[in-house]
């Protein structure tokens, strides 16, 4: 019983160590100027920071290019995915083996070693400063492909033959029984696309140098530099930017740690 007790303690003081920072930040949005680093509860609350952020700067074309951007990348890149983690799952084709180890290799690549490769490409096809430039080269996520794979091969295989039966192609069968029965897996990568694209920042950075094009990332890195004397109203753009992300999650938070759940079993 001690033992017990003893573990939800520090289970307790755990969540409380990693959850009073969050409410701190979250506290000093809406905290006077003066009592910015403070502890303490502030003398009064105000909404001073956040309506300038919303007014005084273009924080809100920040958040609507960002959304624009991660929800596009999303739906494009799951409907892709899903096609290309079929081929590879369900399909027999020579070249099968290697083409998945390809596209598992791509993991160990991260996105500063073909940051200047990447941006003369896009230069090459005139996407600098457009939308496209934003959005293509975020289609390809291996870890997406490398899961949703993992998926099929656990689908049974009664299911295609039944649907071979009845006279379906490749495309009516991915379309009508395995795309619906990866419903809750899609809704799981979903939100892990849309939260890495949203909290995007060196290629947003490098591709698009419009102020008009600019995510809520590269948004709070030119308020740091505009307001280094008034840090509230960088606290404040980043309570707004992170706002989206956290209902996110908790909308689709079921759906993540079912389909990693599923996925592990194999």
């Amino acid at each position: 019983m001690r033992r017990v007790r003893g573990r939800a303690i520090a289970a307790y003081l755990l969540a409380f160590l990693v959850v009073a920072p969050l409410l701190w930040f979250l506290l000093s949005a809406f905290r006077p100027a003066s009592e910015l680093y403070e502890l303490s509860w502030p003398s009064e609350l105000t909404l001073d920071n956040v309506l300038h952020v919303l007014t005084e700067v273009p924080f809100r074309r920040y958040l609507a290019n960002s959304a624009f951007v991660s929800v596009t990348v999303t739906v494009i890149a799951l409907f892709l995915h899903s096609m290309a983690a079929y081929a590879l799952a369900r399909m027999s084709f020579r070249g099968r083996g290697l083409a998945f180890a390809s596209v598992v290799a791509t993991l160990l690549v991260s996105l500063p070693v073909i940051l200047v490769p990447l941006f003369i490409v896009v230069r090459g096809l005139g996407m600098v400063d457009t939308y496209a430039g934003l959005i293509v080269p975020g289609l390809f996520n291996a870890f997406g492909i490398f899961l949703l794979r993992q998926f099929y091969l656990g689908v049974p295989r009664e299911l295609e033959e039944a649907a071979h039966l009845d006279g379906c192609g490749h495309w009516r069968i991915y379309w009508h029984v395995i795309l619906p029965l990866s419903r809750p897996m899609l809704a799981a990568l979903a939100v892990l696309f849309f939260l890495a694209n949203w909290n995007s920042f060196l290629w947003p950075l490098a591709v698009a140098q419009d102020e008009s094009l600019r995510v809520v990332q590269v948004g709070i890195a030119s308020l740091q530099g505009q307001y280094a004397s008034k840090q509230h109203y960088v606290v404040a753009a980043g309570v707004l930017a992170a706002l989206p992300t956290v209902l996110v999650f908790l909308l689709g938070q079921r759906w993540l740690v079912a389909s990693l759940k599923t996925t592990g079993l194999r």
